[in-house]
C-alpha cells in the first residue's frame, strides 16, 4: 500500500518500504513507503491549496460530506475490519466495533454542521460585537497502533467540520486500515488535498509535522513521553496542541454496588483489545467486604477469555502488538509478584504450536499487589489487572489519586452521596457511575495531571480546531475618547 497524498497514492521520494506484519503469526500482510520528511512537505502543500476551498465551503456541505465518508466507510466493513485485525491483533469483533466507531464519530460531526455558530454581543449604545469561527487552516494529527482508526476519527471529525485540511501521521506498525479510510473519506466529496496520510517513521515524518510553519494544530493521542517530547517542540512555533496521553483509571467498587455488573465492567474495561487501551481500567479498588466474592466472580469471568489469532471465529483475545510490549507486561507482572502480589489467574504464555510465532499472553488478574509496584503505579499497556483492598471511599479516592496520570475513572455505589464524592475528587477528566467506560461524541474528553491538555469529542472538540476572532463594529458615528483627554 502507498501513502495518500493530494487525492491519490503515492510512494516515498525515498524509494524504501518498510513491512507490515501479522502479530499473531508474524505474516507480512503488506508493504509500505518509507516516508521522509520532503513526502510531509508534499502534503503540506496539498493541504495548504486544498485548505482554501474547503474553508470556503459552508459548513453544512462539510457536514454533508462527513456523513458521506461514513456511509463509506460502513459499505466497506469487512475490507476494513479483517485488514486492520491482520495488522493490528486484534479479534474481529474487536476491529468491527473499531470500524463502526470510526462511522459514529463522523456522522455526530456531520449532524454538528448546521448548529455551528459564531456570537453576538451588545457592548454600548452604537457599537455590538461579533465572535466569528474560522478554520486554522492545516492541521497535523499523529495516531498510535492500538486503536488506529477510532482515535484518526477523533481528529479528522471536528477538524475537517472546522474547514481545515490535514496531514496525518498513522503509526509505523499500523498504517494500512488508517490509509485506506482516509482514501474513502476523500472520495466523499472533499477538494483533493484536504486529508492527506504519510507513512513513515517519527523521526522523519512526525517531527516535520510538528516542525512545518504551515501547520498550526497538532492532534496526537499516545504515550506520555512523547506527549512531552510534541509539547516542546510545537512551542517553538507556538502551535496549539491536544494531546490525549498515558491513564491508570482507577475502578472503585463500593460494598453496596450490583456486583454482576461491577465483575463484567471490570473485565471488559481492562481486556478489552487485550488491555492495550489508554482508556481502560488499569487498577482495581474493592471495598474489604465485598473484595472476596468480587475477585472471585471475576477470575472465573476471566478463565474464560479464549486467546488466539484475531481472525479466529470465537476469539475473545488477540495477541500483544509487538514483542517489547509482551516483555514490557510480563516484566510488570514479575515485580508485582515479587513485591508481595498474589497471582490468581494468567501471566503466562498460551502453550500450542498456532501461539508459537505471535506475541500472545493469557489476561492476568494479581491481588495483594504493593501500590508502589510497578503493575500499580506504571500505565499497564495489557491484559493485567491489579487488585487493592480498601476501608472506604476516602481511602479508595486516596488511592486513585495517588498517580501521575488523570484520564478516566469509574465508581460502582448505590448511595449517592459516595458517587457524586468520587465524581468530584477524583482526578481525572471522566468519571463513569455505575458504567462501563463507554466514551459519547457528544461529551469532552480529555486527561489532566500527565495525562493531556485539550479535549476530543464534544463541540469543544471542534473550538479546539477552529480561531474563535472578535469583531467591533460601530453602527453610527460618536466622539472617539482620545488618550489624555
Amino acid at each position: 500500500m502507498q501513502m495518500f497524498v493530494a487525492g491519490e497514492y503515492q510512494d516515498s521520494e525515498s524509494g524504501e518500504t518498510a513491512e507490515i506484519r501479522n502479530p499473531a503469526t508474524g505474516e507480512v500482510v503488506d508493504t509500505v513507503p518509507r516516508g521522509t520528511a520532503k513526502d510531509v512537505q508534499r502534503a503540506v502543500a496539498a493541504a495548504e491549496e486544498a485548505a482554501v476551498e474547503w474553508g470556503k465551503t459552508a459548513p453544512a456541505k462539510r457536514g454533508a460530506c462527513l456523513g458521506e465518508a461514513a456511509r463509506l466507510i460502513l459499505e466497506n466493513e469487512k475490507e476494513l475490519t479483517e485488514l486492520l485485525t491482520k495488522e493490528q491483533g486484534k479479534a474481529l469483533r474487536e476491529s468491527v466495533l473499531e470500524i463502526r466507531r470510526l462511522a459514529h464519530t463522523l456522522e455526530h460531526y456531520a449532524g454538528m454542521a448546521k448548529t455551528l455558530r459564531g456570537g453576538y454581543v451588545g457592548l454600548e449604545e452604537g457599537r455590538f460585537g461579533m465572535i466569528i469561527r474560522k478554520p486554522m487552516g492545516v492541521v497535523g494529527s499523529i495516531v498510535p497502533w492500538n486503536f488506529p482508526v477510532s482515535l484518526m476519527g477523533n481528529k479528522v471529525g471536528p477538524a475537517l467540520l472546522a474547514g481545515n485540511a490535514m496531514v496525518i501521521k498513522p503509526a509505523g506498525t499500523t498504517p494500512l486500515t488508517a490509509t485506506r479510510c482516509v482514501e474513502l473519506i476523500q472520495k466523499a466529496g472533499l477538494p483533493k488535498g484536504t486529508i492527506n496520510i504519510v507513512i513513515g517513521p517519527g523521526g522523519a515524518v512526525g517531527e516535520e509535522i510538528l516542525r512545518h510553519p504551515a501547520i498550526r494544530k497538532i492532534g496526537f493521542t499516545g504515550a506520555t513521553d512523547t506527549g512531552k517530547r510534541i509539547m516542546e517542540v510545537a512551542a517553538q512555533e507556538v502551535k496549539r496542541v491536544t494531546l490525549e496521553l498515558g491513564g491508570s483509571d482507577p475502578m472503585i467498587v463500593c460494598d453496596d454496588a450490583d456486583l454482576d455488573r461491577a465483575v463484567s465492567a471490570a473485565s471488559v474495561g481492562r481486556f478489552f483489545n487485550c488491555g492495550q487501551a489508554c482508556l481502560a481500567v488499569k487498577r482495581l479498588y474493592l471495598f474489604d467486604k465485598i473484595a472476596d466474592t468480587f475477585v472471585e466472580r471475576l477470575v472465573e469471568k476471566v478463565k474464560k477469555l479464549r486467546v488466539g489469532n484475531g481472525l479466529t471465529r470465537g476469539t475473545m483475545l488477540g495477541p500483544l502488538h509487538t514483542k517489547a510490549q509482551r516483555e514490557e507486561v510480563e516484566d510488570q507482572l514479575a515485580d508485582s509478584i515479587k513485591s508481595g502480589g498474589k497471582l490468581l489467574v494468567g501471566g503466562d504464555r498460551p502453550k500450542g504450536e498456532e501461539f508459537d510465532k505471535g506475541f500472545f499472553l493469557n489476561p492476568a488478574v494479581v491481588t495483594d499487589v504493593d501500590p508502589k509496584s510497578k503493575l500499580v503505579a506504571d500505565e499497564v499497556f495489557g491484559p493485567a489487572l491489579p487488585v487493592v483492598r480498601v476501608k472506604d471511599i476516602d481511602e479508595a479516592v486516596k488511592h486513585a489519586n495517588d498517580s501521575i496520570f488523570g484520564l478516566g475513572s469509574s465508581v460502582w455505589t448505590q448511595d449517592i452521596d459516595r458517587a457524586m464524592f468520587a465524581a468530584e475528587k477524583i482526578d481525572a477528566g471522566y468519571t463513569w457511575v455505575n458504567s462501563a467506560q463507554i466514551i459519547y461524541d457528544e461529551l469532552p474528553f480529555g486527561g489532566v495531571k500527565q495525562s493531556g491538555v485539550g479535549k476530543e469529542h464534544g463541540n469543544e472538540a471542534v473550538d479546539y480546531y477552529s480561531e474563535i476572532k472578535s469583531v467591533v463594529v460601530a453602527t453610527e458615528h460618536k466622539s472617539e475618547i482620545i488618550g489624555g483627554e
